[in-house]
């Protein structure tokens, strides 16, 4: 295992103290929502980047000389993360999106800084390009989300805060959106060496269900495309990296529909006033379908980068339930 639990903890004096000790708590009206039972959001929200990303971002940064410059990939909350904490380090930052960026996004990393190259139509290809470009360009770091164990060691400090304000007898399970794999490898090697009876869950899209495929299997399985607007976790092909250590230490992946998690948002924005994108609600969207055990269960709510028709959708089901409904038949957001 080439994640350390003391590394994490290392971690908390390195990152940014604009990233750490995120808000967790439980709220009553989403508790009472979800049947009672006891559930603690993590707002990975409440930060600069509106994500969990630049935990990792800004560790894996801070290994590097400054003045590096860096490549990326990135379908957005990667590439805000390393253009923000790169700003701060004095390093010129790169990041090859996909054609269908959200344009929020890209704009966000273009303000912290960012060169913002479009490179085919999706993850994959994005990251092929990347690769391609830093191989051309030898002074350039290419970072991959997923892949340096200092990303996901980062990500994993908001485990450690998890686990160390839970008090007793600790969560059930910490149920988590899988995208490229650093926030739940991270805080699972965290949990199972400070909280070992605390399940970890995964939750995949259902359109995009590659970690579980690639756990089934026991090795990386890409899937043939991508199909939900979650587009934070359409991960495509999984780096074997990720899928190895989740091997180790993830229990379960759990499935749910783009219907499931627009239905999480809804209800993030109704109880918990946070208007949450896609792939920050996909674990709140678990726990609300009934898919993860437990009467004590913690989520972290992993990004709040929405596209603007998203948005626009969200306050029409919370102001207009009635047309958004009949919206809604005919598709999601």
């Amino acid at each position: 295992m080439d994640l350390d639990a003391a590394r994490i903890e290392q971690a908390m004096r390195v990152i940014d103290p604009v990233f750490l000790n995120t808000p967790q708590y439980l709220d009553e009206q989403l508790c009472r929502a979800l049947g009672g039972r006891k559930v603690t959001v993590k707002l990975e929200t409440a930060n600069p980047v509106r994500s969990f990303k630049g935990r990792g971002a800004d560790l894996m940064l801070s290994t590097l000389a400054r003045g590096t410059p860096v490549v990326c990939a990135s379908s957005g909350n990667f590439g805000q993360a390393v253009a923000y904490a790169g700003r701060a380090r004095g390093m010129p930052v790169e990041v090859f999106v996909p054609e269908t960026v959200n344009p929020a996004k890209r704009e966000r990393m273009e303000a912290f800084g960012a060169r913002v190259v479009e490179a085919g139509a999706d993850g994959s290809s994005a990251r092929k390009a990347a690769a391609a470009h830093a191989g051309r360009h030898l002074d350039r770091v290419y970072l991959q989300d997923g892949l340096q164990a200092a990303i996901a060691e980062g990500a994993g400090t908001s485990g450690l805060e998890l686990t160390r304000g839970s008090g007793e007898p600790g969560f059930d399970a910490v149920v988590l959106p899988v995208g490229d794999g650093a926030l739940i490898n991270g805080v699972a090697r965290w949990t199972k060496e400070h909280a070992p009876g605390t399940r970890i869950v995964g939750v995949n899209a259902e359109g995009a269900p590659s970690m579980l495929e690639s756990l089934r299997a026991g090795h990386a399985v890409p899937i043939e495309r991508a199909r939900t607007f979650a587009d934070g976790i359409a991960v495509r092909s999984p780096l074997e990296a990720s899928v190895r250590r989740a091997r180790a230490l993830v229990d379960e992946i759990v499935l749910v529909t783009d219907e499931a998690i627009t239905a999480a948002m809804e209800l993030a924005a109704r109880t918990l006033g946070i208007v949450l994108e896609p792939a920050g609600a996909a674990g709140l969207a678990a726990i609300a379908e009934g898919a993860v055990a437990g009467d004590r269960l913690a989520t972290v709510l992993t990004g709040a980068n929405p596209r603007p028709e998203q948005v626009w959708e969200l306050a029409a089901r919370l102001t207009c339930p009635a047309q958004a409904a009949r919206r809604a038949e005919r598709t999601t957001f």
